[in-house]
Formats: structure tokens, C-alpha cells, sequence
């Protein structure tokens, strides 16, 4: 009987051990189920929000183009890659605006053309002709700008007539007697930008209408040059961009132009398409490769911030802003890119 009682006892022992057991090891096994939920869940967190995070552009936008426009787009590229996309090299030119063309309606041309007019039917036959997509995008107003040096103290006003009469091979004036007999008796000395840029275009075509220009002009690639000749020339005049007037200001002085309806000075205000500065305002632009924005991600984000941004600095580069929905429209059609 002892027997049995003991058999019996060392069973339940056993079977308690065992139960035991198992329950410590299901515990575990719970916990182990638990902590790799755990693990499972915060790695998708992770998962999750390396994927909402927006990636770094890299790589290097092209622009060459207009002189005039430089100033205004240099200062845009210096913001943005200071502010927006440090791995993004944004290379600004001034070659002019129809030597741009030409490395723009390229194989593999340049992102970017700035120009101080618009493009001609031959270099749109050109992009057509190569399969190239080009987006006109106006950036700001300027106003042509006559400078004087700083010592004339005789031509600070001038009627519009007086000034294509400078400048035309047939207006009949060399000296500046020739204008007024109160004037000095002296030659006139001319200057203004050569046939790269479009400046000289818009003056040639839309100011001269196409007629010739005086033969004694002196035409120049750099504008810096234009800045330096007309400041150490008391008898010279010139003509360029406002926005280079306004950053030589210490060097010259601006003609104010009479219209018809008294002199009128080129400030941000006047200058304007139905401003009082109207007769030498014009529109200037930079034109998109849109095939190059489409398979360059930096390309397309560098030309909104332009869109989104270029009212901000166009008045401290010397230019007229745009009308915000003008502007909008740009936004618009480069966000359609995406």
C-alpha cells in the first residue's frame, strides 16, 4: 500500500514539473511573438517615413544667354543654392542672347537661354527642326536705359527724336551743337552692346526700326566696358539694360526721356508695358529646354523656384516685376511637368 502511495506521489511530482515547464516556456514563447511584433511594426514606422522623406537633388542646371538678364538670374541661382539644393550646381552665362540660342538648339544643349527678346522664327524652326520642346517664360520688365557721364550737364534730358537721331546713320546730328546751339560744339561719341545680345536687337528692330545705325557707333560684347567708356568719355552716350544703370550709378547718369508729354526718368515705377516708360519698356525671358526638365529632376525644380521667386529679386537687380498672375501661369504649366 506504502508503495502505491509513494508510485502515486512521484507521478503528480512529475506531471507538475512538466506543466510547469511548458507554462514557463509558452511565456516565453509569447514574449519572444511580442517582441517581434514589436520589432516588425517599428521597422514599417521606419519604412514608412524613409519613404515620405524628400530626396536631395544632385547634379548642375546650364544657362547661358542675354547679358542683360544675367544679374537677375545669377542672383536667383546664388539664392537657390544656398537655400533650396546645395547638391546643385546652377551655371549662369552671358554670351548674349542669340549666341545663347545657338548652344541652346543643340544636341544637348544648355537647360536654359535668358534673352532680351523674343525668339526669332528661325531659331524656332531651328528647335522644331531638332525635336527640342521650348517654353517661353517672361521673368521681368526692363527699360531701356541711355546713360550720360556724370560731368554732362547739358543732355540729362533729351526728347525721344533727339535720341534715335544720335544714333541713326541719317538723323543729321554728329555733334551735340547739332541738337541744341546751346550745347557744346563737340562730337558725339556712341556707344551700345554688339550683335550678340538682345538688346541691340530690340533697339535695332523696335526702336531704329530697322534703320541703319550711325557708322562711328561703338559696339561692344561686355557691358562692363560699355560702363567704363561712357564714364570716361564726357561727350559719349550709350545705351543698355536698366539694371546696369542702376548698379553704375556712381558712374553715369540716366537721360530722362521726353515722349511728347515732358521727361520722363526710367525707374521701377515708370517702367512698364502701359507705364510713362512705355516707348522703351520690353519684356525679357528665359526659355526652357522642356525635354531637359522632364528627364532632369533639378532642371524642373530649378525653373519653378525661378517661377515662384523671380518678383522677389527682380527690383534689386534693377527690374519691373511681372503681374502675379502672369507669373501663376508659369507655376502652373511646370507643375503639369511633374
Amino acid at each position: 500500500m506504502k508503495f502505491k502511495t509513494y508510485l502515486l506521489f512521484f507521478v503528480m511530482a512529475a506531471l507538475t514539473i512538466v506543466m510547469v515547464a511548458c507554462g514557463t516556456d509558452s511565456e516565453e514563447e509569447e514574449t519572444d511573438n511580442n517582441d517581434s511584433d514589436d520589432t516588425s511594426s517599428a521597422s514599417a514606422e521606419t519604412d514608412d517615413s524613409e519613404t515620405t522623406e524628400p530626396t536631395e537633388l544632385e547634379g548642375s542646371v546650364v544657362i547661358d544667354g542675354s547679358g542683360t538678364v544675367y544679374p537677375l538670374m545669377a542672383r536667383l541661382a546664388e539664392e537657390y543654392m544656398i537655400t533650396e539644393e546645395e547638391g546643385v550646381s546652377v551655371e549662369v552665362g552671358r554670351a548674349g542672347s542669340s549666341a545663347g540660342f545657338g548652344k541652346f538648339l543643340v544636341e544637348d544643349g544648355t537647360d536654359f537661354n535668358d534673352a532680351s527678346r523674343k525668339i526669332k522664327d528661325e531659331e524656332q524652326a531651328k528647335a522644331d527642326e531638332l525635336g527640342i520642346e521650348v517654353k517661353e517664360m517672361k521673368v521681368a520688365l526692363d527699360g531701356l536705359t541711355f546713360v550720360i557721364n556724370k560731368d554732362n550737364d547739358w543732355a540729362s534730358e533729351l526728347t525721344e527724336e533727339d535720341l534715335l537721331n544720335i544714333f541713326r546713320a541719317d538723323g543729321g546730328v554728329t555733334k551735340w551743337s547739332d541738337i541744341n546751339p546751346d550745347f557744346p560744339d563737340e562730337e558725339i561719341q556712341t556707344y551700345g552692346p554688339n550683335e550678340n545680345h538682345g538688346t541691340y536687337e530690340f533697339f535695332y528692330e523696335n526702336i531704329l526700326e530697322e534703320q541703319d545705325l550711325i557708322s562711328t557707333v561703338n559696339l561692344q560684347q561686355e557691358y562692363s566696358t560699355l560702363v567704363k567708356l561712357v564714364s570716361e568719355d564726357v561727350n559719349g552716350i550709350g545705351f543698355f539694360g536698366f539694371g546696369y544703370y542702376v548698379n553704375n550709378q556712381d558712374q553715369l547718369q540716366a537721360v530722362n526721356v521726353d515722349f511728347g508729354e515732358g521727361p520722363v526718368e526710367p525707374t521701377l515705377d515708370t517702367i512698364a508695358e502701359d507705364g510713362d516708360y512705355a516707348p522703351f519698356t520690353r519684356p525679357v525671358f528665359t526659355y526652357l529646354n522642356v525635354d531637359m526638365a522632364k528627364e532632369k529632376p533639378q532642371v524642373l525644380d530649378y525653373a519653378l523656384y525661378v517661377a515662384n521667386h523671380v518678383n522677389e529679386f527682380a527690383g534689386e537687380t534693377g527690374f519691373a516685376p511681372l503681374p502675379e498672375a502672369e507669373v501663376q501661369e508659369y507655376v502652373d504649366f511646370l507643375e503639369g511637368l511633374k
